[in-house]
């Protein structure tokens, strides 16, 4: 993850006075660690991950950073697993930064986590430029734009695209 995309996550998290967030595809723990350092110091975050070696990286990063084990919660599952037993708009900010067809599906179970001012980031949007040419229909953009049609649709949702790292779609819901 670049430092750009890092820093984006922790002036969100910080922004929306984050206590409560959600981190889909762990990244050895490298977004949980930027979005802790925004959320507020009574934060929990929440990471999960299918990859059993992604959350053993997660424990030894955050150990080694020093954060407290009360401010992250480590779930080892699939969104489809996970995501029903995580409480409706209980949550400032949820983050997926795994492969866009993990989580794909899930992308309005993700919203109604979400309260109202809290915010989706999807991290990985513009890469290769491949989600602008629609000669190409590998799976993974082929989910990139489902994604995309599913905010873009969603009338409760303020949404926009930052150019960082491999692209950042940010959306908010709105009453």
């Amino acid at each position: 993850m670049a430092p750009s995309v890092g820093a984006a996550l922790a002036v969100l998290a910080a922004g929306a006075g984050a206590r409560a967030v959600v981190s889909i595809g762990s990244g050895g723990g490298l977004a949980g660690l930027w979005l802790l350092r925004g959320m507020r110091a009574d934060g929990v975050l929440t990471a999960l991950d299918s990859d059993p070696e992604q959350l053993r990286a997660v424990r030894t990063a955050f150990a080694d950073a020093g954060v407290a084990p009360s401010r992250a919660r480590l779930i080892f599952g699939t969104p489809a697993e996970v995501l029903p037993r995580l409480s409706p708009g209980a949550y400032d900010l949820v983050v997926c930064a795994g492969p866009p067809r993990e989580y794909a599906p899930h992308v309005p179970g993700l919203l109604e986590l979400i309260r109202v001012g809290g915010s989706l980031v999807c991290h990985g949007l513009l890469e290769g430029g491949r989600i602008s040419d629609r000669t190409v229909r590998d799976p993974q953009t082929v989910a990139w734009r489902e994604i995309s049609r599913t905010i873009k649709d969603d009338e409760t949702l303020l949404a926009a695209v930052l150019p960082l790292g491999a692209g950042l779609l940010l959306a908010t819901k709105r009453d």
